[in-house]
């Protein structure tokens, strides 16, 4: 897991391949406007998601315990407080489910082992060995997700 601020995102270019162009998107458009909704930005690569909606209670978060096994996620807060619970995959002990190939996620009843908080312009890039809980809030909060594939 990576966290940092969008000025700071050239540092992490270097990590997979298709970063760079993930943040080129990321920094191209106008985030205080862009419209919530499923953008694509490289065929199969690179998918957008970005989301404008109330923020969830810690157990309805930990309830979709989740992590990835096609892709790596770049969670960008835009506007708002986000509350991320995280925990190593290789710590989690209690599958909730089978994996879904079509979603690409998998499950965990296991409780976070820590939560973090990101406000705007911050992000967090989870890898495939990192279950996490996002969008715990009080308030509204506006993000986009990018869908890396391994």
């Amino acid at each position: 897991m990576i966290i940092d601020t969008l000025s700071n995102a050239e540092k992490y270019f270097c990590v997979h391949p298709q970063f760079k162009k993930a943040f080129e998107y990321v920094n191209s458009q106008k985030l205080d406007t862009i419209e919530p909704g499923r953008y694509e930005i490289d065929t199969d690569l690179l998918k957008a998601i970005v989301s404008d909606k109330p923020g969830m209670t810690i157990e309805e978060s930990v309830a979709k315990f989740e992590c990835h096994d096609k892709h790596i996620d770049i969670q960008l807060c835009i506007n708002g407080t986000e509350k991320i619970g995280w925990k190593p995959r290789k710590n989690c002990l209690q599958q909730k489910g089978e994996y879904n190939p079509e979603k690409d996620v998998l499950f965990f009843n296991d409780a976070p082992d820590m939560f973090f908080q990101l406000t705007n312009n911050q992000f967090a890039i989870f890898f495939p060995g990192d279950v996490h809980a996002p969008m715990i809030g009080d308030g509204a909060i506006k993000k986009m997700v990018i869908k890396v594939k391994i």
